[in-house]
């Protein structure tokens, strides 16, 4: 820790990573009101980056001990107003990813760097429209941040700070004050907070908590949630805070929970026919469809998985694999986005609590919801029953004036009367979803699907697997799943040229792989003509 009796030859430096909404403005102005109150000259400065992730800025703040400025022959310190790398004393990350931009640019070095990072996730724009898992390994960075500091401090302050009902900036000021990086008591970073005057029992909660965590700095770190690591299946011992299969069918049979009452059924026969190592993915499937649709529709799902789970216990290799992604890409296939789906979402009950409460609106706040919706001709031909979304289809004129009118996008404040009604009839058109265009359409699409999986389960297994995971090509609504679908069928169309190959199924993961490295399919296209 530095000696503030010492004479410095150079200022303590500071550096913080922090987004738009966090109060990393706020943090450097405690930080330099309690430098100021200690005798130490102190100085700020933010760069805003780009408008990614709500905005990343970076704050650079220096600190230096006045020993004497101001008597005779004695001058104030010039300090700098950005951080230079390879001389930051403090680095501090509001969320995991910034943990990594920090040791990309040099910010953290090992033989003077305190590196502090809260190990939540805000998944960057890049990992957010990937078209396969582009999620970053967050272990990768974790480990990276350890070599690369001398000393690392790390957990999850997020859950800190919502749990004490402030925002993050408090709980990495107590971090560092627990860090011992900066020549300062615990008290004089309190007495900091309370000075600025707002937020201040909420603040000091969690700053105290982060205190304790950075103090046990040389504790194990606790592996962070959402690795980016892909999920394990088949049989597996189940990791601390999961849900065990046992305790997702208890949950489903739990008569408080809504859906879950109505699928006692439903949990009986995921129970007695399927394999234990699937039932966790079996059971959120059932509960899935059947909030999409209706309980009969769960028990189409489960229907549908049968014959695959007689092929996979015949032909697999007793993991389970098969029956497993089938079972996730069934139900997500089953759920499609169309407008009846998003409407529902959109006016849930649940999704205005959690906006409120992410929002912080107080009792004395009106909040206001904006949509911004860009309905297309074909979206809500798809919603209408058959007959109708065909003859919008083919009737120019009619798709020409819902194009026409739907140019410019459609604002709704689904916090109003009008706005949520709207939305409200929409979803309310649940029941005549089975009689829908898109619907329709979608069933035939995945029986023949399955069927292809079912079909190649009993001579290639491993192709099967790769045509199963194929559905994950198809995504969203509009042009991008209009792009997925073409995709689709062009690896179906090869996988019916070559499944007699012994390489089949390596070709195949490679075209899949290639359908999710781009949006138009240019690189897949590129693959078919290799």
């Amino acid at each position: 820790m530095p000696n503030i009796s010492t004479p410095h030859n150079r200022p303590i430096t500071l550096a913080l990573l922090a987004m738009g909404g966090e109060g990393g403005g706020v943090l450097a102005d405690w930080a330099v009101d309690m430098a100021e109150h200690n005798g130490f000259f102190a100085q700020t400065t933010s760069v805003p980056g780009v408008a990614q992730r709500t905005g990343t800025t970076v704050y650079y703040l220096e600190f230096f001990p006045d020993d004497g400025a101001g008597k005779p022959g004695v001058h104030e310190p010039v300090l700098s107003t950005m951080a230079t790398p390879g001389e930051v004393d403090i680095v501090v990350a509001s969320e995991l990813m910034e943990a990594g931009r920090a040791i990309s640019r040099g910010f953290v070095t090992s033989d003077i760097t305190t590196f502090i990072t809260s190990t939540h996730r805000v998944y960057s724009m890049t990992e957010r429209t990937s078209m396969g898992d582009g999620r970053v390994d967050s272990e990768e960075i974790i480990k990276s941040a350890k070599e690369a500091a001398k000393k690392f401090i790390a957990a999850d302050f997020a859950k800190v700070a919502e749990e004490s009902g402030s925002v993050i900036s408090a709980a990495l000021f107590g971090a560092i004050a627990g860090s011992g990086a900066l020549p300062f008591p615990r008290e004089q970073f309190i007495a900091s907070i309370e000075r600025g005057g707002v937020g201040v029992k909420t603040s000091i909660a969690a700053f105290d908590k982060s205190y304790e965590l950075a103090k046990q700095a040389g504790a194990e770190l606790e592996k962070p949630v959402n690795t980016g690591v892909p999920i394990q299946i088949g049989k597996r011992p189940v990791e601390p805070g999961e849900i065990s299969p046992e305790a997702e069918l208890a949950i489903t049979n739990d008569p408080s929970s809504v859906v879950g009452s109505k699928l006692k059924s439903q949990a009986a026969k995921v129970k007695s026919d399927f394999p234990e190592s699937t039932r966790v993915m079996v059971i959120n499937g059932v509960k899935r469809t059947a909030d999409f649709q209706s309980i009969a529709y769960a028990d189409r799902y489960l229907n549908r998985l049968s014959q695959i789970c007689e092929a996979d216990e015949k032909y697999g290799n007793g993991t389970g694999h098969l029956l497993n992604e089938t079972a996730r890409y069934t139900a997500l296939w089953m759920t499609y986005e169309d407008t009846i789906r998003v409407a529902d979402l959109k006016t849930r009950r649940s999704r205005f609590e959690r906006v409120s409460a992410e929002s912080k609106i107080s009792d004395e706040q009106i909040m206001e919801v904006r949509e911004y919706l860009h309905p297309m001709s074909e979206e809500i031909a798809d919603t209408l029953p058959t007959p109708i979304g065909k003859w919008i289809l083919r009737t120019k004129p009619v798709t020409k004036t819902i194009e026409k009118i739907s140019a410019d996008g459609i604002i709704l404040n689904t916090a109003s009367i009008g706005g949520y009604l709207l939305l409200y009839f929409v979803a309310r058109l649940k029941p005549i979803r089975p009689r829908s265009l898109r619907f329709n359409l979608e069933q035939e699409r995945i029986d023949t699907w399955l069927a292809k999986i079912n079909t190649l389960a009993a001579t290639n297994y491993d192709l099967a697997c790769e045509v199963c995971e194929c559905a994950n090509v198809i995504k969203g609504y509009g042009e991008t799943h209009r792009n997925g679908w073409r995709n689709f069928t062009a690896i179906m169309a090869e996988v019916d040229k070559i499944a007699d190959n012994s390489d089949a199924a390596s070709r195949i993961k490679e075209l899949r792989q290639a359908a999710l490295a781009d949006e138009d399919g240019s690189k897949l296209r590129n693959y078919l003509k290799a």
